[in-house]
């Protein structure tokens, strides 16, 4: 049987949540998609049903955390405590 999956995050925008996913994976976070959108056939739908990204209960809080973590474009992550350099 397979591992129970909660949802942590949904997006109108199947870019973003593709984005999102990526982002997790990288992390070595499993994660699923999930789209009502009649099989990719009716993309509109994005506006009634967003996507919802899953993950496992137990990575939940991390991944959260990831998504929530500011990157610039460098890559490096920023401490909202302190200010950007000019």
């Amino acid at each position: 049987m397979g591992e129970s999956m909660m949802i942590i995050r949904e997006y109108a925008s199947e870019m973003e949540a593709i984005v999102a996913q990526k982002v997790l994976e990288a992390n070595n976070i499993p994660c699923v998609l999930i789209r009502d959108n009649a099989g990719g056939m009716l993309p509109v739908l994005h506006m009634l049903y967003p996507v919802r990204l899953a993950v496992r209960p137990g990575d939940a809080d991390l991944a959260r955390e990831l998504l929530d973590t500011d990157v610039d474009q460098d890559g490096a992550d920023i401490d909202p405590g302190t200010e950007s350099p000019e």
